[in-house]
């Protein structure tokens, strides 16, 4: 193929194109030419790169193709503000819809912790089966508060962070089942509440709760977050509504994906203040401060901009664009 006699016949049309991608607006016949121009530029660009494969020309001709591309299918937002959108709208939607089961779930906890820490607080016999006295001694005396300081705080940070995002990430994963996150739910509150009995037994319930409350209340909070957003799933599955079941779980199953992606956040900050704050040499009055008012940021984050979005009809799931075909219910 003559490329110079190609580029005579053609060169017209690229100049068109180009000018019609200049404009701000256009009318309704040149919006029209120019999808026409960009069918028939995207050809001679195929023609060039098969028969005469001059990079300048190829180079040339690509970039008009894809501003032109970019102008008919419209330009994708930038990723940005799909995180600013994620962590500003859907995260916070999507948590707050979830927040009177995470209510519920946090009281049952409690309850069964307390329950379980008081039976092991007082019988001998319960302590005995869980650990011998040497043992128990070691834990009040030495094993627990030693656990938060015994490795350097950056690595320490590292593994609790990454445990407890994917205890969060299993419980949602396997939400569908209905019984994965009840047994991590009854599993972590019975180990809570042992530990808190043996602690108890030999007198330093202040030691437990002075290093377990700054980075528990977020760290627990995202755990009850993550089980309440199992069982939303589980519970889509088991009554859909209006919705067809698989439109149902498609629907949570988008909104607790994405709260399984922002728990990796709270996460964080919760393992940063455990390896940071509960081993520091600040009064136990001022650590649980500062986990206080993390936990209260975390609260005010779901109730005021979580609010707003639900108010607004959000529900936590992606965006419309994003969410692919989707049949009409009644309801």
């Amino acid at each position: 193929m003559d490329v110079d006699a190609f580029v005579t016949a053609h060169s017209g049309e690229w100049a068109r194109l180009e000018a019609l991608l200049r404009r701000r607006r256009l009318g309704a016949e040149e919006a029209d030419e120019l999808v026409s121009l960009y069918q028939r530029v995207s050809t001679h660009l195929s023609v060039v790169r098969s028969s005469a494969p001059d990079p300048s020309l190829v180079a040339r001709l690509s970039t008009l193709v894809n501003r032109a591309r970019q102008a008919v299918a419209g330009s994708r937002e930038p990723v940005w503000r799909d995180v600013a959108r994620f962590f500003a709208v859907e995260f916070p939607a999507a948590l707050y819809r979830a927040g009177r089961l995470t209510v519920a779930v946090a009281v049952a906890f409690l309850l069964i912790a307390g329950a379980t820490g008081a039976w092991v607080a007082g019988d001998p016999q319960v302590q005995a089966s869980l650990a011998s006295d040497a043992q128990v001694r070691q834990l009040c005396e030495v094993d627990f508060e030693a656990y938060y300081s015994e490795s350097p705080a950056a690595s320490f940070a590292g593994q609790v962070w990454t445990n407890n995002a994917w205890i969060a990430a299993q419980s949602i994963a396997f939400g569908i089942t209905g019984v994965f996150p009840v047994f991590v739910f009854v599993q972590n509150a019975i180990g809570v509440g042992s530990t808190g009995g043996l602690m108890a037994s030999c007198g330093r319930l202040d030691l437990f709760f002075g290093l377990i409350t700054p980075h528990g209340l977020l760290e627990l909070t995202a755990v009850f977050v993550a089980l309440a957003a199992g069982l939303r799933l589980f519970w889509a599955w088991i009554d859909p509504g209006p919705r067809p079941r698989l439109e149902a779980l498609a629907q949570e199953g988008r909104a607790m994906v994405g709260i399984a992606a922002g728990l990796v956040v709270v996460l964080l900050v919760s393992g940063v203040v455990e390896a940071y704050v509960t081993p520091s040499p600040l009064p136990t009055w001022a650590r649980i401060t500062v986990g206080a008012v993390v936990w209260g940021l975390f609260v005010l984050y779901v109730v005021v901009p979580g609010g707003r979005a639900v108010r607004a009809g959000e529900t936590g799931d992606v965006r419309r664009e994003l969410r692919g075909d989707r049949d009409l219910v009644a309801g």
